[in-house]
């Protein structure tokens, strides 16, 4: 089942619901330097969420790439690791590979 399909759709109906209770319902919009008379509650709401995703994605985008950091230093370890020469004693070095003179 498209479970991520159901979920959109489950919000979008929500989000139609809250909007249709609130279409008789403004607000004052201060900006600070600006003040908007007659702003629907809906919009003050959407606006807040979709700034809210907006400067979160910075940090998310942090967070992906120490995550991607981390895991190619592991990486880098591992291969450090698996590629140490065996060492020999001066003793046993022959000039044959095998041992074989």
């Amino acid at each position: 089942m498209p479970w991520r399909l159901i979920g959109i759709i489950v919000v979008m109906v929500l989000l139609l619901g809250f909007i249709g209770m609130n279409l008789d319902n403004y607000c004052p919009l201060n900006l600070g330097f600006r003040t908007f008379y007659g702003v629907p509650v809906y919009v003050t709401v959407l606006a807040s969420f979709v700034l809210g995703m907006f400067f979160s994605l910075p940090f998310f985008i942090f967070l992906i790439l120490k995550k991607k950091r981390k895991y190619e230093e592991e990486l880098q370890k591992s291969r450090q690791v698996n590629n140490i020469p065996e060492q020999n004693s001066s003793s046993s070095q022959t000039k044959e590979p095998y041992g074989t003179d």
